[in-house]
């Protein structure tokens, strides 16, 4: 499976946050989209990106006001991309290897996305699935002639 894929089931929305915002407002947001990281996004360029463990790692642990501390501060600026057309098994290579739960993904240079390591799994599941009902199929004799 293509991360195309994922995304066309997921849907691409991307939502981001200025790197001189607060902290508190990007935990903010990721709370109430119910999500675990932002792109941050300046000027209509991708400058980073900013997660739960960002927070947690960079402020909580460090002592830092989340009101006063500006996203830039804590965000993760050295972000691994994949591209529109890679596939997935890749990705949860990158994710699993590097140690991360959020991918952008870029399509002709330009953001297309964002994929988490759920919508990973999902898409892993839903395709060894397929894979399961097309074998019982074949061995039930039940496929076209």
């Amino acid at each position: 499976m293509k991360v195309k894929e994922v995304l066309s089931h997921k849907g691409s929305d991307i939502y981001s946050i200025r790197s001189d915002e607060t902290v508190y407002d990007a935990i903010k947001l990721m709370s109430e989209l119910n999500i675990g990281a932002l792109l941050v996004i300046d000027d209509g360029k991708f400058v980073g990106i900013i997660s739960e463990r960002d927070y947690r790692d960079k402020v909580i642990l460090k002592g830092r006001q989340s009101k006063s501390t500006p996203v830039k501060d804590i965000m993760t600026d050295k972000v691994f991309c994949v591209s529109y057309d890679d596939d997935v098994q890749m990705c949860m290579r990158i994710m699993t290897q590097r140690k991360i739960r959020h991918l952008p993904v870029l399509k002709d240079e330009d953001l297309a996305g964002l994929i988490s390591i759920g919508d990973v799994v999902k898409s892993v599941i839903d395709e060894q699935k397929h894979e399961i009902e097309s074998l019982r199929e074949f061995i039930g004799g039940s496929y076209p002639a």
